[in-house]
């Protein structure tokens, strides 16, 4: 059986379909799968063991400029690779317009996806012969998870949702390193972030701790600010610019993490990782970290401000 996935973006979403192919491999025998997804996540579906096809799309790029001869010309090349194949089952798990008009409707084969109440844009239910009635009150994993078994016709495991990507980092881990914790501090809104002047503080607190820590970034101001945080402290390594897949490795060697909302602390809870994430604004019940040794912190009055370092890192220790 070869089955289609659309789900193209964010981070954190692409990461949350992994356990529902999971759910299907274990299920039903050969089972294979080809995936559309953001240009920039493209590397995500290759660490599972049942995508053997990946199709990157590039809508967000492409929309700057989407009559260009460029991106025409990319446009069309998507279309062909979209249409090579003949699916038995194609399952729009994005829910939006833009994924079922513009890559759900090329495919051939059958198509799936939530139905008009429970779909994030209603409209795109119209684009799928499939429509299935997903509550929205659960987790995005288990949302997904339900999808798929009804579009493939098994019965929705009852365990956890397991990721499957952990085993695919294991053997490329560098067991002669001493032991480090990677702070995630990075996220795209100011109302997620957590002040400077707390992370330094808890930086201080692991003087005696015996373990190094790692500061990654993606963007030049933060790269700024993971200088700064590391300035004075000599156990601090400010990492230099990776791709998603090393970011990856370097997580799946952490004995924990300490995480603000951000797509990467998606992607320590896929890897298994102990990880401590800091919410403020947002509320983590149905889209926050979702596996093992995945733990929430919390501000009591929703601004980071207010969510003391001493408070985390009493967590943290717990985690060493």
């Amino acid at each position: 059986m070869r089955v289609l996935i659309v789900k193209t973006s964010s981070m954190g979403d692409v990461l949350h379909t992994l356990p529902a192919l999971t759910d299907a491999m274990q299920t039903i025998p050969g089972i294979r799968f080809d995936w559309v997804v953001e240009e920039g996540f493209a590397q995500i579906p290759t660490w599972h063991a049942a995508v053997d096809r990946v199709i990157p799309v590039a809508i967000r790029r492409w929309r700057k400029a989407w009559f260009s001869a460029p991106v025409k010309a990319e446009r069309l090349s998507f279309r062909e690779a979209v249409r090579t194949h003949q699916y038995d089952a194609i399952i729009d798990a994005q829910g939006l317009v833009k994924s079922a008009a513009l890559v759900t409707r090329l495919a051939h084969g059958e198509k799936h996806g939530m139905d008009w109440q429970t779909a994030r844009e209603p409209l795109a239910s119209l684009f799928y012969r499939h429509r299935h009635h997903i509550a929205k009150q659960q987790h995005a994993v288990e949302r997904t998870r339900e999808l798929f078994a009804k579009s493939l016709g098994y019965v929705k495991p009852t365990a956890q949702g397991d990721y499957a990507i952990a085993r695919h980092f294991l053997n490329h881990l560098n067991t002669d390193m001493n032991p480090y914790v990677v702070f995630l501090h990075a996220t795209t809104r100011d109302d997620k972030h957590w002040p400077e002047a707390h992370w330094r503080e808890l930086i201080g607190f692991l003087s005696e701790a015996g373990v190094r820590i790692k500061l990654p970034w993606g963007a030049a101001h933060e790269e700024a600010r993971a200088k700064r945080l590391a300035e004075g402290f000599d156990y601090v390594d400010v990492l230099p610019r990776m791709s998603l897949e090393d970011v990856a490795h370097v997580l799946a060697g952490a004995k924990a993490v300490v995480s603000v909302d951000t797509g990467l602390s998606h992607l320590t809870a896929a890897l298994d990782r102990p990880n401590i994430t800091l919410y403020g604004p947002t509320d983590p019940g149905l889209i926050g970290g979702y596996g093992k040794n995945q733990e929430e912190c919390r501000s009591a009055s929703r601004s980071l401000e207010n969510l003391s370092a001493s408070t985390v890192f009493d967590r943290l220790l717990l985690k060493l």
